[in-house]
């Protein structure tokens, strides 16, 4: 326990910029409104317009929408159907947001490393306007402004591309090696390692503490709360 105080205490020192992933450790966005169902309904969506054989058997199967989005988008790059599939998963997601439920300890940590004078930004697969409306209701706001980077209607720049991670450094102004990222996937540890960011991963569970080794992390937390009391301490 004193080890891992001491290791986040050191990535802490070196971070001017804190960059957050959204889903995951800030929240889970779809905890009241079923990533699954939100899947199916696109695939079924797709299905309508004829489209069934665009999809894999596995594609067609997922839990996850960003699954179907990225299929669409291999298939038929910046075309108008992504773009409808991109929108119509963004108003699921903007309808998920009354029902996120907030990742223990994120809320005070965030406040907390902003009151002591880190920048932080976003760098999330998601919408930004999905972020903007979770962090509105939670009186986050002010915290990440102007600095909310996510989904377009360009998918090539989907994480693991460090694509988001980069355009944040470069706006706040900071060398890779003075941020932070933290996340809770494998592709944000890739994109992480492709910026050059110091990466902490959040996992909420076994499963995906064991994706994130698989990955490459050696930094992993399964609470916020240690990370909380590194930077009291």
């Amino acid at each position: 326990m004193a080890a891992q105080t001491e290791r986040l205490q050191e990535l802490i020192g070196h971070a001017r910029v804190v960059l957050w992933d959204f889903d995951g450790p800030i929240c889970r966005l779809f905890a009241g409104h079923s990533a699954e169902g939100v899947a199916t309904d696109l695939v079924d969506w797709l299905e309508g317009r004829g489209l069934r054989d665009l999809l894999t058997e596995d594609e067609r199967d997922t839990e996850d929408p960003h699954v179907v989005l990225r299929a669409v988008d291999r298939r038929h790059p910046a075309s108008d159907l992504v773009v409808e599939v991109e929108e119509r998963l963004t108003h699921e997601e903007l309808r998920a947001v009354p029902s996120a439920l907030p990742t223990p300890f994120a809320d005070p940590l965030i406040r907390t490393w902003k009151a002591v004078g880190a920048r932080l930004a976003i760098a999330t697969n998601n919408s930004p306007q999905v972020v903007r409306a979770y962090l509105t209701s939670r009186g986050l706001l002010d915290c990440f402004l102007p600095h909310i980077y996510g989904r377009t209607h360009d998918l090539q720049y989907l994480k693991p591309h460090p694509h988001y991670l980069n355009r944040a450094l470069t706006a706040m102004g900071v060398a890779p090696t003075g941020a932070l990222f933290i996340g809770d996937t494998p592709t944000d540890c890739e994109a992480a390692r492709q910026a050059g960011v110091p990466f902490l991963g959040y996992a909420r569970n076994e499963y995906k503490e064991k994706l994130l080794q698989v990955a490459g992390a050696t930094d992993i937390v399964g609470s916020l709360e240690p990370l909380l009391e590194a930077l009291r301490g």
